[in-house]
């Protein structure tokens, strides 16, 4: 039922909650908040761009509202608002610039720079305020909320048992071959079936997407012919980027909702939790030069943090020009809105904070107790999905691995910094080697959460594939036209002999058991293991490490070249973990002795059967150890309530480059060892007997089994 544009319709009184187009069956209601502001116009526009305004003459707590008859879903909408342009005292209203609908459901495309989005005059200073129209925004949609969701089952995985699939939805599916053709890149293809059983075949339990929000491609990237592919600038925190929907590409841009939703309940049929990476640290306005879209021209001052001084400027945090205000109570609102309507809407299972450090800012320091925390606990529906944290911003203090919250995991990159290095085959690495893979007890046990707490991953979108750690120790960023200075020169990687892709096939015969070495102590340790999308097959972005205006084949899964041994490896891998409950358990182990022969829940081992003593732990020349996990002692029950069993479990892995003969225990109610896994050879079988030796190669990785 959008307007026509021809017939105004009176504007109803409305109500101030909820915040945003609510669309009853008869009419829409709309609800702004702006509390500086001075006036609101409510923007209709049909279908040939015809706008239509309408005065709010209703303002309750801050809140601009009004109800109009006979608009439905559909309909396209923006807002001008009236008060002050003073950037100097941090005001930048103007009502030539449409703007978004902070709570639009729906988007009508994306940004139009041409059509102006700035609230200044280009070429001058941003104290001089544009006085012509500015139309470039993308507008909002009225939408019909209702999507059958009968029998949607949200597959509910604890934490511990989770192995989560960090992916892009355009990227995953934009060069398969069996997805058709108009739905690749979008929400849609990830719903078609090849992609579903690829991933339930590979055994993930939770896809964690890159963002979704809608996002701006930034002006300079254009200008290079590049995009922000990753998306972190984000626009709208409740309308799914149009950028991957199929039914936005044919012009229905109110079917890009029930898309996504659709795409939601395919995953869930397939067993698949939904993770969404959310950017709530900043948006995509930029500094006190960037663009005027939404937030800025709304109400600058309760979105933004800015400083106090010289409110013209903007704290920046996150590196891209500004902070959400996360003091305000209505920011906060916009937030916990957001992530409520995501789950109870749009059914997803969890979220990654992406810069999350900003998000605990209270005025300059990292404040666990901060408001942001503090209200998300106490939420019914928010504090009961997986909340995952990005423990850093680029402020003072912001590295904060370990020191979130009860009930939040966290990316640990202490993780990945020390098991790069292992693997690198740098010294002195045994102990942090001795914690990571058991969870990393000095990050999480003393605040009460548990080995699940710590996200584990050794690649991850920002920064080199799996591959390419393997292939490359400097970075290859220059078709980011950057000249090669972007992106981490800090990469804690070793590529075998030779920089770059080689046919020398004894430094490819390394690369893989790297590789596999890396997946075995990923997939094996203690911990929520990450996979980085297409590491489980060898995908390069050719040394770029930095990817993420690179919306193409140096980013984009290569299905036509896979490395069908690394992939069947990798899915070796995740059965065996999800097998093996001593492989993902949910407490810390506690050393305690679990049997009258004195074996404790957990022991480590020297490569001559022997007990590691402190000497071995802090010695910088030990590159190896075993880890024997007692079936006995999981210290947990199953779903039935009965003590939790599992075999008796061998973990060795070495990153010298030598041969070692290692001593396997000799227990008395273990007389042979199966082997279940070997990096150097993936067909590899052996039974060795307690208390003899096996060969451990060089820079390997082998689990033995005592079965019971």
């Amino acid at each position: 039922m959008p307007n026509s544009g021809k017939q105004p319709l009176t504007l109803r009184p409305g109500k101030p909650y909820p915040l945003g187009a609510t669309w009853d069956g008869k009419g829409t209601n709309f609800a702004l908040y702006s509390e500086n502001a001075s006036g609101v116009e409510l923007c209709l526009f049909d279908d040939e761009g015809h706008e239509t305004r309408y005065p709010m003459p209703e303002h309750t707590a801050f809140v601009w509202h009004g109800y109009l008859p006979g608009i439905g879903p559909g309909q396209r909408y923006g807002y001008r608002v009236h008060g002050e342009y003073a950037p100097e005292r941090g005001l930048r209203f103007n009502p030539n610039v449409v703007l978004l609908d902070p709570y639009a459901k729906a988007l009508d495309g994306t940004e139009k720079f041409d059509e102006g989005v700035f609230g200044y005059v280009m070429g001058e200073d941003d104290l001089t305020m544009q006085t012509q129209d500015q139309k470039g925004a993308p507008l909002g949609i009225v939408i019909d909320p209702m999507f059958n969701w009968v029998g949607d089952q949200k597959p509910d995985i604890p934490f511990h048992q989770s192995v989560i699939y960090e992916a892009h939805v355009k990227g995953l599916t934009m060069t398969h071959p069996d997805v058709p053709e108009a739905l690749r890149g979008t929400y849609a293809g990830v719903a078609t079936e090849p992609i579903l059983t690829y991933l339930k075949e590979l055994g993930i339990t939770a896809i964690e997407f890159l963002p979704v929000h809608q996002h701006v491609d930034d002006p300079f990237l254009l200008a290079k012919g590049l995009t922000n592919y990753w998306g972190y600038s984000t626009l709208s925190y409740f309308a799914p980027d149009v950028r991957y929907s199929a039914a936005a590409r044919r012009g229905d841009y109110a079917g890009v909702v029930p898309e996504f939703k659709n795409m939601v309940r395919a995953l869930h049929d397939a067993g698949i939790e939904v993770i969404l990476d959310v950017v709530y640290n900043h948006t995509a306005e930029g500094n006190h030069l960037g663009p005027t879209m939404s937030f800025k021209g709304i109400d600058n001052p309760t979105y933004y943090r800015l400083v106090a001084d010289n409110p013209r400027f903007y704290f920046d945090y996150t590196g891209t020009g500004n902070s959400l205000n996360v003091r305000h109570p209505q920011t906060l609102q916009l937030i916990m809105d957001s992530l409520r309507y995501w789950v109870t809407d749009m059914h997803v299972d969890g979220f990654r904070f992406d810069l999350a450090s900003t998000l605990a800012r209270g005025l300059h320091e990292v404040d666990q107790l901060s408001g942001f925390f503090t209200i998300i606990h106490q939420d019914p529906i928010i504090s009961q999905v997986k909340l995952i944290a990005e423990p850093w911003d680029v402020g003072e203090g912001g590295y904060q691995v370990g020191n979130f919250p009860v009930n939040w995991a966290e990316w640990n990159g202490i993780y990945r910094d020390d098991m790069r290095a292992f693997w690198k085959g740098d010294g002195g690495l045994a102990s942090e080697i001795g914690y990571r893979l058991t969870g990393s007890s000095d990050l999480y046990q003393n605040d009460g959460r548990k080995p699940y707490a710590s996200i584990n991953f050794v690649t991850a979108h920002d920064g080199f594939t799996l591959r390419d750690s393997v292939t490359y120790e400097g970075k290859h960023n220059d078709a980011n036209g950057e000249g090669n200075a972007d992106g981490h020169n800090h990469n804690i990687t070793w590529n075998c002999g030779v920089e770059g892709e080689t046919d020398d096939p004894a430094i490819n015969q390394l690369r893989g058991q790297q590789m596999r070495n890396f997946l075995a102590t990923l997939l094996l340790g203690q911990g929520t293991p990450m996979l980085l999308g297409g590491d489980e097959f060898g995908r390069t972005q050719q040394g770029n490490n930095n990817a993420y205006c690179q919306d193409n084949e140096i980013s984009w899964y290569d299905w036509q070249n896979l490395d069908e041994e690394l992939l069947a490896f990798t899915k070796k891998v995740i059965a065996l973990r999800k097998a093996h409950p001593a492989l993902h358990r949910r407490k810390f182990f506690s050393g305690r002795t679990i049997r009258g022969e004195d074996i404790s829940d957990i022991v480590w081992l020297r490569f001559d059967g022997q007990t590691m003593s402190d000497e071995d732990w802090n010695n910088p020349q030990t590159q190896s150890m075993g880890m024997f996990l007692d079936g006995d002692g999981l210290d947990d029950v199953d779903e039935h309530g009965k003590p939790l069993r599992d075999d008796d479990l061998l973990l060795l892995l070495s990153s010298s480059y030598i041969d070692l003969p290692f001593r396997i225990p000799d227990l008395d109610h273990c007389g042979e060892w199966e082997l279940l896994l070997d990096t150097t050879d993936d067909h590899a079988q052996e039974t060795v007997k307690s208390g003899e030796e096996t060969t451990l190669k060089g820079r390997s990785v082998k689990l033995y089994r005592c079965q019971r």
